[in-house]
């Protein structure tokens, strides 16, 4: 056997079984009416879709000190996303979360992040962006420019966004993103301790509305 043919022979069985594994994304015994997402664009068909959630969270990566990236969770998300697949620039965007959710490991330290020494959550409750255009990439990728306001500072805001999945959902169609972006904390009058850039880590499902 010649040597490419032998690697072919050899290399088969580990194909097919990675083969198997993608294909068998979606776990058996699923509940009638409940389907996996996919990564086909199309199949989120168009309309206005409301995010859930339950099924999404916004993170806050900040570094601390230089030797390592403190995680900060905010867990009260909402928005609308109109969506148009065919189009994809022509759909828009709205989300805002409640600073005050925010959620960390360090004891006592989320009610200080909430306080009026960094995100003044009484005075400013939410942290809002709203999309001015969507830039497609490629078939899952794409770049949703808008305005981010924060604390009464409103500034331009890209954020970098792949969809991870989409489909028929649990009775309505929904789609699932993740979207990053940087955020400079002097721009919004944080503190001068976090002197780093702020990576946002953004993700959400969104369901159709009926």
């Amino acid at each position: 056997m010649k040597p490419l043919a032998r690697l072919l022979w050899i290399a088969a069985p580990l194909l097919v079984a990675f083969a198997g594994t993608a294909q068998a994304a979606c776990p058996p015994g699923l509940p009638p009416g409940v389907f996996c997402g996919g990564r086909d664009l199309a199949a989120a068909s168009a309309g206005t879709y409301a995010l859930d959630p339950n099924h999404a969270a916004v993170i806050a990566r900040v570094s601390h000190l230089g030797y390592s990236y403190s995680i900060f969770r905010f867990d009260k998300p909402q928005g609308v996303l109109k969506w148009d697949p065919a189009s994809p620039e022509r759909s828009t965007l709205s989300v805002a979360v409640e600073t005050a959710s925010v959620a960390t490991n360090v004891p006592g330290f989320a009610a200080q992040i909430a306080g009026d020494e960094f995100l003044k959550s009484k005075a400013f409750p939410q942290a809002t962006f709203t999309s001015t255009a969507f830039r497609r990439v490629d078939a899952t990728h794409g770049r949703v420019d808008g305005a981010f306001t924060l604390m009464g500072v409103t500034r331009p805001m890209t954020f970098e966004a792949e969809m991870v999945g989409a489909g028929k959902g649990f009775g309505q169609p929904r789609m699932g993103i993740e979207a990053r972006a940087r955020l400079i904390p002097a721009d919004y009058g944080l503190p001068a301790m976090m002197n780093e850039p702020v990576e946002l880590v953004v993700d959400a499902e969104f369901e159709r509305k009926p």
